[in-house]
């Protein structure tokens, strides 16, 4: 045990250097700020207390330009989960370090983010546990949980406004796995907080999660989704479109509702996102026995079988974002990497060897799509067929924490 100890000790050590190391040229810091406004109208975090976001100020020409890219982590789909996750970052604005660094599409250099580096940029802290779509007003004695995320979204973006968001020209809703799921859930009512003259669009970075049957055959994120969206009450805070038609649950899955998002939407995703992989393909309750353990933590020691699996996962990835259409007004890079978040770290966002597609970076792709000096829409070839990619596990909100934590 003192071995396995020391040995994960060092793997976060190798991390936290790595990670200081790429901040020091590439990224900032910038400081926390607590909506404490938001607590009177009742939108608070699990445990109650003031939502929270990191602002870091425009300037030159991108003054009046806002991108407003929303945490990710999860979800929490009952009491018990809740309650663990409420004593956490994710759960509490007690619990979040003071500041976290900006990096990849938050650079505020222009070699690093041409096309972004001088916007008005916001990271929202993420702590409701549903892609802040929970609304329920009662809260049990018990255990002081509040599912309030609808509203601490909202209050969130009125205080933006009135920082001077209301007077945006150009306009991005933007957001990393939970929160990428965000973005595609809360991207419409995003372009309604803006006269029709705002140029408003949304990304979605690896926050297009489908609705596969796990190693077992067990509809085990269907299940999970059902329940968080039943314990936070979030089917009122849903598109109607789709709740008038399918369960609530399904439409916390992007592929029964993004068709009809109005709103210009890109989505960079993995086809071999290895969130998903991890924890909708072959989660732990799937695989009682780890065969699928070394293969989650490194692709390259998969089997045969385990990679024709994931060869299949990725085709139902493929039919599940076939349903968005063929519009410029839909934007994808989906590589074929082994990665999830893509768009918060340099290596990956811009960077001298970041995963291309018709050797455009992401950068590229999303500004070309942004600015509407080319539509974007492609879909990599199957893995391992990409040499750019990285083929990591990686969780840029973990090392961000592990860096300040430190």
């Amino acid at each position: 045990m003192d071995r396995m100890v020391a040995s994960r000790l060092g793997q976060l050590l190798i991390l936290l250097v790595c990670g200081l190391i790429i901040l020091k040229t590439d990224g900032y810091y910038v400081d926390i700020t607590y909506v404490d406004s938001a607590v009177a109208k009742g939108a608070v975090c699990l445990d109650g207390s003031a939502p929270a976001y990191h602002f870091s100020p425009g300037f030159g020409a991108g003054v009046n330009n806002w991108l407003v890219h929303i945490e990710g982590g999860g979800w929490c789909n009952n009491a018990s989960t809740c309650l663990s996750r409420k004593s956490t970052r994710l759960g509490s604005s007690t619990k979040m370090v003071k500041k976290v660094a900006f990096s990849g599409m938050l650079s505020n250099k222009q070699k690093f983010n041409p096309d972004f580096f001088d916007w008005n940029k916001v990271k929202v802290r993420y702590c409701d546990g549903a892609s802040f779509t929970g609304d329920v007003e009662a809260v049990n004695p018990a255990t002081n949980l509040h599912y309030r995320g609808a509203r601490v979204f909202l209050a969130i973006m009125e205080d933006l406004m009135a920082k001077g968001m209301k007077n945006a020209k150009n306009a991005v809703l933007s957001g990393c796995s939970a929160g990428g799921l965000t973005s595609i859930l809360h991207c419409d009512k995003f372009r309604g907080l803006f006269p029709t003259g705002t140029k408003v669009k949304c990304f979605a970075d690896a926050g297009y999660f489908i609705n596969a049957k796990d190693v077992s055959g067990a509809n085990h994120i269907e299940q999970f989704y059902s329940e968080v969206v039943a314990t936070h009450q979030s089917a009122k805070n849903l598109p109607a479109y789709c709740t008038s038609k399918l369960k609530p649950g399904l439409c916390f899955f992007p592929q029964y509702m993004a068709r009809e998002i109005a709103t210009p939407i890109f989505l960079v995703n993995a086809a071999y996102d290895s969130w998903q992989i991890k924890n909708i393909l072959a989660p732990g309750v799937a695989d009682p026995h780890g065969t699928w353990h070394s293969c989650k933590l490194d692709i390259n020691k998969c089997s045969a079988s385990q990679l024709q699996t994931m060869q299949d996962f990725r085709n139902q990835f493929l039919i599940a974002i076939s349903g968005l259409g063929k519009s410029a007004n839909k934007g994808m890079f989906i590589d074929s990497c082994y990665a999830h978040c893509q768009t918060e770290t340099q290596e990956t966002w811009l960077g001298d060897d970041s995963p291309v597609l018709d050797k455009m970076s992401i950068a590229k792709a999303v500004g070309d799509w942004f600015y509407d000096r080319s539509p974007f829409q492609k879909v990599d070839c199957p893995y391992p067929c990409n040499p750019t990619c990285h083929n990591r596990v990686f969780d840029p909100n973990s090392i961000h924490q592990l860096e300040i934590d430190i």
